[in-house]
């Protein structure tokens, strides 16, 4: 991944929460490729970060002292971190996507940071319906679908209030984040793709647009570089996408096809979707069963609606533009599953002979 710095561009002590994930790293090789110093905070150890010339620091969001400690030295703060999915207990939701916030948000007051860019999502403002060319005038809905879509939510309103004077902040709202390296959308879908369980929700038709990590990554510089010389973008959010709404389906069977795998044929009407996801929200909870349903209310929702968002702000504002197509973004998403599948081929041959 590349990011060329402006010719002006002056190299900045950046912390990058979150540093050892999908995201997390892609923005860190992509500060690190214009010359910035990068310090990552996350609860693992990621030696390939320190590897690259990254100062990896250990901690948890919910540890103010430890977030601080982080935050020290910084110019700027990509908040990249946070617990997502769509299943599991409230607390577990608010505790590193709220308390965490509001720790990193101290920590940049007291350590004297100029610059917050806070990674949020779209669900923020998803109220059950398809939304289709929605811009950042949407409201949150009254009733948040989600814990994670919940907190994102508290967690994003408390950074826009934050701007100010000292500390200029902004929120990012990246939608369905795909590419090589990813450990959650595309994994699961491949998962599930080869287990034959993947169904289409309603008709198919509902668009839905996504975002390639280099894109999504590129967007986060453009913005903690605005936050230096556009007032305009301070204490606002930017929707982030590749701005190609497709049908969902086309998307999926895309990175199906990248991975080797048939599309999907087969499809359930969304409300039998919706009502088993019900049944399995109950039945995992009366059971206290490990891990999280197949299918969840909010799933079947998401999978049956259109969600594609008006990027106008974010071109305007922060000189955003998806520099990689979905066409793009799929070739070098096979190109990866085909150098992961080399070594595991070569070593089956060897074992064979």
């Amino acid at each position: 991944m590349s990011a060329t710095p402006p010719s002006s561009h002056r190299p900045l002590m950046a912390l990058v929460t979150g540093g050892g994930g999908f995201l997390g790293g892609a923005i860190v090789e992509q500060l690190l490729a214009r010359g910035d110093r990068v310090r990552s905070f996350a609860r693992g150890a990621y030696p390939g970060l320190a590897d690259l010339g990254v100062e990896v620091r250990r901690g948890d969001l919910r540890d103010a002292q430890a977030v601080g400690q982080a935050c020290a030295g910084c110019d700027v703060v990509f908040h990249v971190a946070a617990k997502a999915g769509v299943w599991g207990r409230y607390a577990a939701y608010y505790e590193p996507n709220v308390v965490g916030t509001l720790n990193v948000l101290a920590a940049c007051r007291e350590q004297g940071v100029h610059r917050l860019v806070y990674t949020s999502s779209p669900s923020v403002v998803f109220d059950g319906r398809s939304m289709e060319g929605v811009d950042e005038s949407a409201p949150y809905p009254q009733k948040q679908h989600s814990h994670y879509a919940a907190t994102k939510a508290l967690g994003e309103q408390a950074v826009l209030a934050a701007n100010g004077k000292t500390l200029r902040t902004l929120a990012l709202r990246p939608h369905l984040i795909w590419g090589p390296k990813d450990n959650h959308l595309v994994p699961r879908i491949v998962s599930q793709g080869r287990a034959g369980t993947l169904r289409r929700v309603g008709d198919g038709t509902n668009k839905v647009d996504t975002t390639y990590i280099e894109n999504a990554a590129r967007a986060h510089l453009l913005a903690v570089d605005a936050l230096a010389t556009n007032p305009r973008a301070a204490g606002r959010p930017f929707f982030i996408s590749q701005d190609e709404p497709l049908a969902l389906w086309e998307i999926i069977n895309g990175i199906l096809a990248a991975a080797g795998l048939p599309p999907v044929t087969r499809s359930v009407p969304e409300p039998i979707a919706w009502s088993a996801g019900a049944i399995l929200e109950a039945a995992y909870a009366l059971l206290r069963l490990k891990g999280e349903p197949r299918m969840t209310r909010f799933v079947a929702r998401e999978l049956a609606t259109a969600h594609w968002f008006d990027i106008t702000a974010a071109r305007t504002e922060l000189g955003y533009a998806p520099a990689i197509s979905i066409t793009e973004g799929l070739h070098r998403l096979e190109a990866w599953f085909q150098e992961r599948a080399a070594p595991a081929a070569a070593s089956r041959s060897l074992a064979s002979r």
